[in-house]
């Protein structure tokens, strides 16, 4: 029987001046462990006069995780941050009780012909640290473990899975995985895997079952302990999950929360300009009427 529970197909999705492929939130599945939004940035290519332009928005309990398979953005912060984030980079940013970001091209970038291609992340804090002070943590391409298995190659973005462990700070049992192959395998990885895990296929293909699944899906698991799937030669995915919380979290805009209450307190501190400003902006992304 297939392992398979959900597929979600990506969707396209509007955030300003830049279309992205949403995978989460699903109506029929908000989050998969504590992973609360994922989106699939590109691949694009901007000429001499477009540029990634996010001006200053606010979060609330959650971590943001950025990693780019090609290009370059420019992340600022209310705490000070000025970091170039490039391909092989992860970018982690935890703002806890409520923290400003801006996501732009670089200056030395901007009147050049460019491209961009990545994934941004959102992954819910426990109820316990959601409203812990903001933190931001990079780690470069060179930090990240590495390692073959069976002819695929293994990167482990984040979290702690399969006897390695990332360097980034995470705050709940998960594990962000990068699967790469080049010829024809069987992966079986399901035994080490833990909570719920999601399946997103970058390029090329994976088996399941007598199905075959392309691009541009995101594949739910009835149980983790079952992951047992064949990738296709040139084949790149992303497993992702970990342990759900016990309680809802409820999402508005790009404030994550276990309560109505604190998602409503970020609104009127963002409506009141009341989190530090990102140094240097003066622009801001209005507050929406609108859900996520």
């Amino acid at each position: 029987m297939s392992n398979i529970k959900l597929i979600i197909e990506e969707r396209p999705s509007d955030i300003g001046n830049f279309m992205v492929g949403r995978l989460l939130p699903f109506r029929e599945k908000r989050m998969v462990g504590p992973f609360s939004f994922i989106d699939h940035m590109g691949p694009t290519v901007m000429s001499d006069h477009k540029n990634l332009d996010i001006p200053p928005h606010p979060h609330i309990g959650l971590s943001t995780l950025t990693y780019l398979f090609e290009g370059n953005v420019m992340h600022k912060d209310g705490l000070g941050t000025e970091v170039e984030i490039k391909a092989g980079q992860v970018n982690w940013m935890t703002a806890g009780k409520g923290i400003v970001h801006s996501e732009r091209t670089p200056e030395y970038l901007r009147h050049s012909t460019k491209s961009l291609h990545g994934l941004q992340i959102w992954v819910a804090l426990p109820k316990d640290l959601e409203q812990m002070e903001p933190e931001f943590f990079h780690a470069e391409a060179e930090e990240i473990p590495i390692w073959e298995n069976n002819g695929v190659q293994y990167k482990l973005i984040a979290g702690e899975v399969l006897g390695h462990k990332s360097p980034i700070p995470v705050y709940s049992p998960l594990y962000l995985l990068e699967l790469k192959s080049t010829a024809r395998t069987t992966v079986k990885i399901g035994d080490e895997l833990f909570g719920e895990s999601g399946i997103y296929i970058l390029e090329g293909a994976i088996e399941n079952d007598g199905n075959t699944f392309e691009p541009k899906q995101l594949l739910v698991a009835k149980e983790s302990s079952l992951c047992e799937f064949t990738m296709q030669e040139n084949t790149t995915i992303y497993i992702f999950g970990g342990e759900p919380f016990p309680e809802e979290r409820f999402i508005y805009w790009n404030f994550v929360a276990s309560s109505k209450e604190l998602i409503e307190q970020a609104k009127t501190k963002w409506l009141n300009q009341e989190y530090p400003p990102v140094p240097g902006e003066t622009d801001f992304v209005p507050l929406p009427e609108r859900r996520i």
